[in-house]
């Protein structure tokens, strides 16, 4: 490719609403433009790396025997309708109504639509395992879009869907295809690990795991045990558990309730203030509607809600902290002085309160007015009691006692297994060896591709710009002639163009009649693995060798500088 006609509009400033630096860098080089927001143009250099990516990815998901398909985007509504899904979405689902007035939905995932045509096409267990895929255009309507290709609103996608008899298949699949996201991932140049996560809108009855890149800029935190093999999303992880309190004392056990007087004291940083007492002494109470219904949660003070473990053990669709009004109604207090104590609502206790035997300091819920030495279990009776709290620092490992580490990380795959959530709604089912009907057990797939591409950026880069792993740069090798109206420089960067280009050497080089210094920042800045320098010692045949990850110079004859970008290419 030459550059003079090659479409790269690098930028020299970085755009002031760009906040990750993987989104500042495909604007800068010129391998996205925004149309919207959350939606993206992709320049030639740009697109050359997706497919790039398309690649690996289609190799080792046809090398598990995954058959690669399309599917439309278009998805009638009332399959989403039949699986249950259509409210669970939400105004993330983009909706459009055709001229007969039948509604659409521009497919967020595909297990709908994948569900009902194997249903219609797959009959007999001799048909099985069948596992499918695509790569493919995706859109859900995020209220933020942000960072870029890591939160955008239309992204690729990679998508697959497994169809097996039992659940024993299903574990090979599943095996297959985590082991084939390791390789995907490795020859991206990802630093990433595998943790275990929270199932969300897709659903299903077995374990999942979310691949995460680590990188700053990460919106999921992922926590690991420092010692052994254990790590997970926050949403799902958990730590092991502290100690119980000691016995009540005779004394403690026939203490009455305190009632304090605490005027304007809302929140558990001025109780502790006020009272001269840890956070861990006082347990708070949140008010949650849940799908309509309020609920209560009982926390230690220094703990948080973890909402996706509480949304869970709810089995409800939606789930947000009560208003104003409705904790007025269910408790007779404003919020800040709601307790336990009296009320008539559910309420859903965690372990680490139900271990507090001594007690501890509660809302009375009485305008500027708290209780002392409320016991779990004696003052108040939970409805339903666990784990529905945050890890925090501090936590231990549940499996090994080690402390547990936090980091942040970018979710670039999903794995999960489905199980008959789908099947038996849609009617995936098959006949067994006696002739029986069974539903099919279903696992699913998914690697965002474009955001894949900001991942990798994001861990690969410095100062400069772009540092590409060669698996995905969008070319092997940059020449640079420093001066394309000299005669020898231009001379020998042809011919090494052609040469390179002969050996299946992909190859960019600089033609365009810049001052040097434009182009050695572009080179930066655009991060190709190699750089061949043609400069003023082209009339003895002689250039420049650099590699874009090292600061060493090579001064190398024509032939030798050939030489070795043939055995780095092939490395």
């Amino acid at each position: 490719m030459r550059q003079n006609t090659l479409l790269m509009p690098t930028l020299r400033d970085t755009p002031s609403d760009t906040e990750a630096i993987s989104h500042q860098l495909l604007l800068r080089v010129g391998l996205i433009r925004q149309l919207a927001a959350g939606v993206y143009s992709y320049l030639p250099m740009g697109w050359r790396v997706l497919r790039k990516i398309e690649n690996i990815v289609r190799q080792e998901m046809e090398r598990t025997g995954a058959q690669e398909l399309h599917l439309p985007v278009m998805q009638p509504t009332e399959l989403w309708h039949e699986s249950g899904r259509y409210a669970d979405y939400g105004p993330e689902l983009i909706r459009l109504d055709d001229r007969h007035g039948r509604e659409f939905a521009l497919g967020p995932t595909h297990e709908e639509v994948i569900t009902s045509l194997v249903a219609n096409d797959v009959k007999s267990y001799r048909k099985l395992p069948v596992n499918l895929f695509q790569i493919q255009t995706k859109f859900r309507d995020e209220r933020r879009p942000r960072y870029g290709l890591l939160r955008g609103r239309e992204f690729l996608m990679k998508d697959a869907y497994s169809f097996d008899i039992d659940w024993a298949g299903l574990d090979v699949t599943y095996k297959a295809m985590f082991e084939a996201y390791h390789q995907i991932f490795s020859r991206c140049g990802l630093r990433f690990t595998a943790v275990e996560a929270d199932a969300g809108t897709i659903g299903g009855e077995g374990e999942t795991h979310e691949f995460m890149a680590l990188a700053d800029v990460g919106e999921d935190t992922v926590v690991t045990c420092s010692s052994c093999q254990y790590s997970a999303n926050l949403e799902k992880a958990i730590s092991g558990s502290g100690p119980a309190s000691d016995e009540l004392t005779p004394g403690e056990r026939s203490a009455s309730v305190e009632k304090l007087h605490t005027p304007h004291t809302k929140t558990v940083a001025e109780l502790v203030t006020l009272l001269g007492v840890q956070a861990k002494d006082i347990f708070k109470t949140l008010i949650y509607v849940a799908d309509g219904d309020p609920i209560a949660v009982v926390m230690r003070g220094d703990h948080n809600v973890n909402e996706t473990k509480l949304l869970n053990e709810l089995a409800v669709t939606t789930l947000e902290l009560a208003d104003d009004v409705t904790v007025m109604r269910v408790s007779g207090t404003p919020h800040g002085y709601v307790g336990p104590v009296g009320l008539t609502i559910p309420i859903y206790m965690d372990d680490e309160v139900a271990k507090r035997v001594r007690g501890g300091i509660v809302g009375a819920n009485e305008e500027n007015y708290h209780l002392r030495y409320v016991v779990p279990g004696v003052h108040f009776s939970a409805y339903r009691q666990g784990d529905y709290r945050e890890v925090q620092a501090g936590d231990v490992c549940l499996h090994c006692g080690a402390p547990l580490q936090f980091d942040r990380g970018i979710e670039v795959g999903h794995v999960f297994k489905l199980g008959t959530k789908y099947s038996e709604k849609l009617g995936a089912k098959y006949l067994d060896v006696q002739g029986k009907e069974q539903p099919m057990i279903m696992g699913c797939y998914g690697i965002g591709i474009s955001r894949l591409l900001a991942a990798v950026i994001e861990q690969n880069n410095d100062d400069h710009g772009i540092v590409w792993p060669k698996q995905l740069a969008p070319f092997q090798v940059h020449i640079i002639p420093v001066s394309v109206k000299d005669s020898a420089q231009v001379a020998i960067a042809e011919q090494l163009y052609k040469q390179m280009l002969t050996a299946g050497i992909e190859v960019l080089l600089d033609d365009r009649d810049e001052r040097a210094g434009v182009k050695f920042k572009d080179s930066d800045l655009l991060g190709i693995p190699m750089r061949i320098v043609v400069g003023k010692d082209a009339v003895n045949g002689i250039v420049e060798f650099k590699e874009r990850h090292d600061e060493e110079r090579l001064t190398l004859d024509q032939e030798t500088v050939l030489a070795k970008v043939l055995a780095l290419a092939q490395r």
